[in-house]
Order: structure tokens, then sequence, then C-alpha cells
């Protein structure tokens, strides 16, 4: 007899071949074959299970019943409400309920009063035997939720070969409160994991545009501002899930193209400034793109068309843009790169485990940790001379430097030493961001094009990190108009950046999803009141000068390891597809490899780019000289700029070949969003999604 199918052999074997009806007919007359269970006096729980396994239901080890996933007669589904969750008095955990569940049927529900079978003695017959069971797993199980998840079953698979979902577990729901000093301690703590996505990318851009240190303290205190006040919004009027929202990776490679530009390259005066203003134009129009394509309902059209083979690979791309960035640039300080480099990956997969004062420090803190200690070791390297040479100055302009060594030794300084800076000397106390505070931005046609084609992707990469951080809060999914809200509102805080002047977009970071996992942290009054934090923090300039102060190779190395988890984390999104499937792996291979090839065959157009062009920048260089010639400046250089970068031409190639090559919805695994209809009907969902009740009932009145 198979095993949990609660079927006869013989009859299983008649039926294989035959349809729904048929097996409804032949499952119904075996039913009537079973003998009835008649409950004993002195019943023995051992006794049942017997009988329980006999008849098609299977015991777990918690001491609860459960009916096989499908039967093999036809599309009986034994096990409705599958995926509810109740408390396990016994585990101290969640767990499926089941609504075919058997309870221990005794003598005294019949009327026989107590003796050996009484239901006093059987519940602690069956406590006896569970806790005994609970003990002989009960490692495994620690081990699971010291990982953050648990299978119900005991991670056994199912008769159907299917294996149970992970459950998460969180130590704060979305709408939990622990209360003000627990909500403090994990909004910084939140924060403080993503600090390498949240203050390196000025240390990118800034000396690309050939900025000051005091430019670089300004543009990450704009930063920190924007930072916060953007996740605030998200967490009140966006999506609603705990997501931090700042300046993105996404906007990073298209802002480089743009400032390594033959317009640009040439300025001496004001450089810095004229760069941010052509930036900030080009930031708001695809911002304004962005907030009509959520506004206006165009977004649910095209989710419809935005599924995990796409979202895979596009976000990838992101990461492995800066491949040619990354290395070089840290390479510059093998001495400091390295060690930090490896104590990263000791600190997130060695250690990840090692728990310090009940707290995973290492895993959680793993950058900030790592930078702090290879910034101590680089700045007793500096104080010790390693960076020291004679008749070198680093202040004097490599330009007027005569003697080839002695610029070597310059960029050297320039990049290792921890007093290169002089942000601090030049930062005030007390700095608060404004609009416009570069000046009025410069509106241009090409590279406003730009930046509507990343508005698109970064959007692409937010559907993405929606379904994945509501699955991981174990949240329903919200519904297509929830997405479009989101979307709207990413649209509306990279318009703020764009008048604040930050140098790049705003959008969710999907690093955000990481975090979540290793802290198990989803309250969203925790994030805002981190978010608060980073508020009054950007006031404070002398912080952003400390920040600032960071060697340009420490930071590069930093961005290794998260470009890294970036490509990791956009390829997780295949988990929801049929890896196995030779049309995703085909799609994905595809997408990606021609996504980084084409790119690079727009960027060997540039003979004088080479002479110029430290090697790093030379991948953003190519919108100016370009094999795409129509004769329009403008267009000439929108379409090569857009061609060159790795994200936007996967992200269209992958689009492009998901949605016309054949493949079933399981295939594919298309994203699957709530209905506006259910979540009317749904309390929790609208407590988890909805807008607050003052804005709800204003913009009714409003429609009214």
């Amino acid at each position: 007899m198979d095993s949990g199918s609660g079927l006869d052999p013989d009859t299983g074997n008649k039926s294989k071949g035959s349809g729904g009806g048929n097996g409804e007919r032949k499952f119904g007359a075996f039913l009537k074959r079973v003998e009835p269970f008649l409950p004993k006096k002195d019943l023995n729980p051992r006794d049942l299970r017997s009988w329980a396994k006999k008849t098609g239901f299977v015991s777990d080890y918690s001491g609860e019943t459960s009916t096989s996933t499908r039967s093999k007669f036809g599309d009986f589904d034994l096990q409705k409400g599958r995926d509810q969750i109740v408390p396990d008095p016994i585990l101290g955990r969640n767990r499926p309920k089941r609504e075919s569940e058997i309870e221990h049927v005794t003598g005294s529900e019949l009327g026989s009063g107590s003796g050996p079978g009484s239901r006093e003695e059987e519940k602690i017959l069956n406590r006896n035997e569970a806790t005994s069971e609970t003990e002989n797993v009960g490692g495994k199980i620690n081990k699971d939720l010291e990982n953050g998840f648990y299978y119900p079953g005991g991670g056994e698979s199912l008769e159907d070969g299917e294996w149970p979902k992970p459950i998460n577990v969180m130590k704060f729901g979305l709408r939990d409160n622990p209360g003000f000093v627990p909500l403090i301690y994990y909004g910084l703590q939140q924060y403080l994991s993503l600090a390498g996505s949240l203050v390196f990318i000025p240390l990118v851009i800034v000396p690309a545009m050939d900025g000051s240190d005091k430019d670089t303290a300004a543009v990450i205190s704009t930063m920190l501002l924007l930072t916060g006040v953007s996740t605030i919004l998200h967490s009140y009027f966006g999506t609603r899930l705990p997501l931090v929202q700042g300046s993105s990776f996404v906007y990073l490679a298209p802002a480089l193209v743009i400032i390594n530009s033959e317009e640009f390259r040439n300025l001496t005066e004001h450089k810095f400034r004229d760069i941010m203003r052509e930036l900030q134009g080009a930031i708001i129009v695809g911002s304004l793109f962005q907030c009509i394509l959520g506004f206006s309902g165009l977004m649910s059209l095209l989710l419809r068309f935005i599924n995990p083979v796409v979202v895979a690979p596009t976000v990838a791309a992101v990461g492995l843009a800066f491949f040619s960035y990354g290395f070089p640039q840290a390479g510059t300080c093998v001495e400091i790169s390295v060690p930090l480099i490896l104590l990263l990956l000791i600190s997130t997969l060695y250690l990840r485990g090692v728990s310090l004062f009940g707290h995973r420090l290492f895993r959680i803190y793993a950058v900030p940790l790592s930078a702090l200690i290879v910034w101590a070791y680089a700045f007793f390297l500096t104080v010790g001379g390693a960076y020291e040479y004679r008749g070198c100055n680093d202040d004097i302009p490599s330009s007027n430097i005569l003697i080839n060594d002695c610029k070597k030794h310059v960029y050297t300084m320039k990049h290792c030493r921890t007093d290169a800076s002089n942000a601090w000397r030049t930062a005030s106390w007390v700095r608060i961001p404004y609009p416009f505070q570069w000046g009025f931005p410069n509106f241009h046609m090409r590279t406003s094009i730009i930046m509507i084609f990343v508005s698109l992707v970064a959007s692409v990469d937010s559907v993405g990190t929606y379904h994945s951080a509501s699955m991981l809060v174990n949240a329903k999914r919200p519904t297509r108009g929830i997405v479009s809200r989101g979307v709207a509102l990413e649209g509306f805080c990279s318009l703020l950046a764009g008048i604040w002047g930050s140098g790049t977009g705003s959008t969710t970071l999907t690093e955000n999803i990481h975090t979540i996992n290793i802290t198990k942290m989803a309250s969203r009054r925790a994030l805002a009141i981190g978010a608060m934090f980073l508020i009054v923090l950007s006031f404070l300039g002398k912080l952003g000068a400390i920040l600032a102060s960071i060697p340009q190779a420490l930071a590069a190395s930093v961005l290794c390891f998260i470009w890294a988890l970036t490509v990791a984390l956009g390829l997780s999104n295949l988990r929801y597809t049929q890896t196995a499937s030779f049309r995703n792996i085909t799609i994905v291979g595809v997408s990606l490899f021609l996504g980084l090839s084409i790119p690079a065959y727009f960027q060997q157009y540039q003979p004088l780019s080479s002479l110029i062009l430290p090697s790093y920048y030379l991948p953003f260089g190519a919108a100016s000289s370009g094999p795409f010639q129509t004769g329009i400046k403008q267009l000439d250089f929108a379409m090569n700029a857009v061609l060159s970068l790795n994200m936007v031409v996967t992200f269209l190639l992958a689009f492009v070949l998901d949605n016309t090559v054949p493949g079933s919805k399981g295939e594919r695994g298309v994203y699957v969003w709530t209905q506006a209809e259910e979540m009317e009907m749904d309390p929790e969902m609208q407590a988890d999604y909805a807008l607050p009740r003052r804005i709800s009932q204003f913009f009714c009145c409003r429609c009214c």
C-alpha cells in the first residue's frame, strides 16, 4: 500500500488512467470498505497512530496528524487550509493548520467515565510521547530557528515529492510595537547593517566629478536626509513594507556615464556644480516618468509582463556593471582591500553562527565592523609612515608633478591614507541640506532619456523586492494597485533627490532583503524611528566629514562585497521558477551574457578616452563616441549611453524573451499578486497595506 495515500493497492492500480469522476466513485467505494474506528476504554495513543497510518493519515513528530497532499485517484484536496498558521502549544512555535486532523476520541466522550482511556490520562501520554520525540529532533529545530526559519514536519519530504515551505520566524511583524527603547535599537540596527549602501555612493561619484572633500561631506549629509525622509514616506504612503528607501546602485552607473562624457571632461572651474546640476535635471525628468507610471495605473498593466525570469538577471546586472571598477579601484591599496574583503567573508560566512551577548553581531554588523577594523588598521599604517615618500606631496595636483614615480606615490597616498581628506577641517558643525543647494538644474533631452530608461529598471528592481519582502515577513502578497502606489512614491522620492541634489535617484534598496532576513525585524515603526535619527544625524556636518575621510580603496573594497551580494540577491529570484527548465536557464544566460557583451561593444568606440580617463572609468565613457550615429547629437548620446548600460540591455532582452517564448505559469514562476477584492474582505491585509485612516478618509472625501 502506498504510504500516506489511504488507498487500496488494487483500487489504485485500476484507477490510474481514470478521470476525476471515476476516481471519486472508486475512492468512495473504497471508503465504504474501511473498517470504522471504534473507541476503546483502554485506548492507547499508539494504536490510534497505527490506525491513522492505515487509513491514509500521516503523523508527524509534534503529535499532530495530516493527510497526504493530493489523492492519487483524482484532484481531491485532502488538506485545505494547509498554509494557515496556528501556534503549536508543545513546541512553542507556529505550525501549519490542517483542517483534516484526527482528534483522540476516548470513552469519556461517549459517557464511559474515567478510566485507563480517560481524556486526562491520554493527554499525559500524548504529552510525554510528543516531548520525547521533540527532544530527538530538538537540535535540528533549534538550528532551523537560529537560521530564521523552520520546516513543518521536521523537513521531511511529502509523499508527492514536494517539500514543505519554510516559515520565516520574525522577532517583530509589520505592525508590532515592542516598546520605545527596542524600537530605537532595532531601527538603528537596520540602518547600521546598510551603512555601506547608504554612505559609499558619494565616495564614488564626488571624486569622479572633481569635487572637494567638503563637497563629499555635503553630499553624504544630503543622502542621509533623503534616506530618512523617503523611508518614512514609504512606510506610511507607499507599500508600507519594512523597506529602506535610499540612493540606489541602479542610478550609479548612468551617473558615471554622464560624469565621464566629453562635455564635462575638460571643465576646470565649477566642474562639480555643473555636473551635479546636469544630474539633477535628468533625475527630475526620470522621476516624473516614474510617478506617471505609478499613479496612472500603467504599472499595474506592466506587472503582467514582469516575472522572476525578468527580475533576476536585471538585478544581477546592476551589480555586475561595476566589475571593472570594483577591484581595480580597491587594488590601489592591496594591504587594505584584501584584508577587508577577507574579513567581510569570514564575518558573513564563517562566523555567522557565532553569538555574542545573545546577538549575531558578525552576521548583522559585518560591513560596519569590518570597515571599522580595517579603517583603524589603515590609520596605524598612515601614522607609521607607510605612505610617506620623500619629495612627494599629495597636495600638489598630479598634472604639475614631473617625476613619474612621484605621480604614482601621490595617487597611492590619496587612495590609502586616512588623513588625505581635509573634510574635517573645512566642514561646519551644523549644516542643513536645502533644495537646489548646487544651483538650478539643467535639463537636456539626452540625459533625460537615459534616466527614463533607468527609472524603468529601478521600478522592475523594486517589484522583485516587494514580492520577496512580503514573503519574508509572512504577509500576503500586495495587490497590483499597492505595487503601483509604491512605484509612484519612489518616483516622488527620486524627485526630492533631484531637487536636493544627491547625485542619484531614490529607490528601494535590494540589500534590504538580506538585512531583514538576518535581523528578523519587520516592524515599520522601528524603521520610521531609525529614519528620524538619520534625519537628525544629517544635520551634523562633522559626521559627514568623518564619513568623507574614509579612504577610497577601503570604500571600493566594501562595495565589491555589496555588489556581489546584489548579484546573488538578484539571482535568488529564480527560486520562484523551475530552475531546471531549459527555457528559463537559456533566457537568463543569454540575457546576462549579451547584457555584458553588447555594452562592451559600445564601450570600445572611444579611442581618445583611454588617454584621458582612468581604466576603471572607461566602461562609462562610451556615450560621446559610440557606434550609434544618426546625425542627431542628442539622440546619439542618449542611445550610446543606454546601450552601454548592462542593466538596461539585460532587462530589455529578458523582458522580450520571457514574454515571447512559450512557457507555463508554473515554469515561469509568474508573480501572483492579491486581488483587490480579496483585500477588501481581509481586515488583516488592510491593516498591513492600507493607507493610514486619516489619509484614506481624506482621499475618500476628495473623491466624493
